[in-house]
């Protein structure tokens, strides 16, 4: 392993065989270097000094505790891991979407455990974000965060990155290269301010619209529709599964006052994270874009 890998610098991604922006990747990919490390028999294999690629049977959503199955060496430095997914937009859109793993509610249709949130990696989660936004444009497409809401149950930090597609389509072999060019790009900003997000809608589009012209960086996102079903102790695991969280940005006014939160933290300004400014120093916008909750 790389000297000096750490959370943020080693990121292990998942090829589920049976998903179909995965096996793209995979086929983009071809048979990259092996570590010698192996998990069920696959070869753990390395696509740049930084990411790590694992094939896995099975749907990703499902594939519950996969961390616990990693060579003792390499879960010790805590990688991220990320998996490349379709996702089925019912409303017909065509996006990228970016988005944390866990249950704050009652249910666990799709794999997880009811009222358990996966740890996050806010920065990394911020980073691929604003990198998928950026190569989305060329397609004329958006790049979007969704809430937590889904599988599979993990101790180490990881999060989805989606190829969203109407029903009944395949993402094309341009959206496959923008989710490819995004994953070997994107890098987490260290001067990015942390917190919890809580309300808006499921693909929190304020969240996103914050990102990408501030230093905020967001763990956990939960949705509006959450809430009402939310009880102390998620919201705790809410923030705790968010590291270096300074405390929780609500989405608009109407979603402050929940009695899950009291007690938990300060609540944050929009404007308590600067706006971004590229590397050279120049504005990364001039205005704040506004495009609901």
């Amino acid at each position: 392993m790389a000297a000096g890998s750490s959370l943020e610098s080693t990121t292990l991604v998942i090829l589920s065989d049976e998903d179909v922006v995965a096996r793209a990747l995979g086929a983009r990919w071809g048979s990259v270097p092996a570590t010698g490390m192996t998990v069920d028999g696959a070869e753990l294999r390395r696509l740049d000094e930084r990411l790590l690629t694992l094939r896995r049977p099975g749907r990703h959503i499902f594939d519950e505790r996969l961390d616990e199955l990693l060579p003792p060496t390499l879960r010790a430095l805590r990688p991220t891991l990320l998996f490349p997914s379709i996702h089925r937009s019912e409303s017909g859109q065509r996006c990228f979407t970016v988005h944390p793993l866990g249950n704050p509610g009652p249910h666990a249709q799709l794999g997880g455990q009811p009222r358990t949130l996966v740890p996050t990696n806010p920065r990394a989660m911020a980073g691929l974000l604003r990198e998928l936004g950026e190569a989305a444009q060329t397609l004329g497409l958006r790049a979007t965060y969704e809430a937590t809401h889904h599988g599979p149950e993990l101790e180490l930090p990881a999060l989805f990155a989606e190829v969203a597609v109407p029903e009944g389509s395949v993402p094309t072999d341009a959206e496959i290269a923008v989710i490819d060019r995004s994953i070997r790009a994107f890098r987490p900003d260290p001067r990015d301010r942390v917190a919890l997000a809580v309300g808006g809608g499921h693909y929190a589009p304020r969240f996103g619209d914050l990102t990408r012209a501030r230093q905020w960086a967001f763990g956990h996102i939960i949705s509006r529709h959450a809430l009402a079903d939310l009880d102390p102790a998620t919201a705790r695991a809410g923030l705790e599964g968010t590291p270096g969280a300074e405390g929780i940005l609500y989405a608009r006014a109407q979603d402050r006052g929940q009695p899950a939160f009291d007690g938990l933290g300060p609540e944050l300004r929009e404007t308590d994270a600067p706006r971004r400014t590229r590397r050279d120093g120049s504005p990364t916008s001039t205005s704040l874009p506004t495009s609901g909750t």
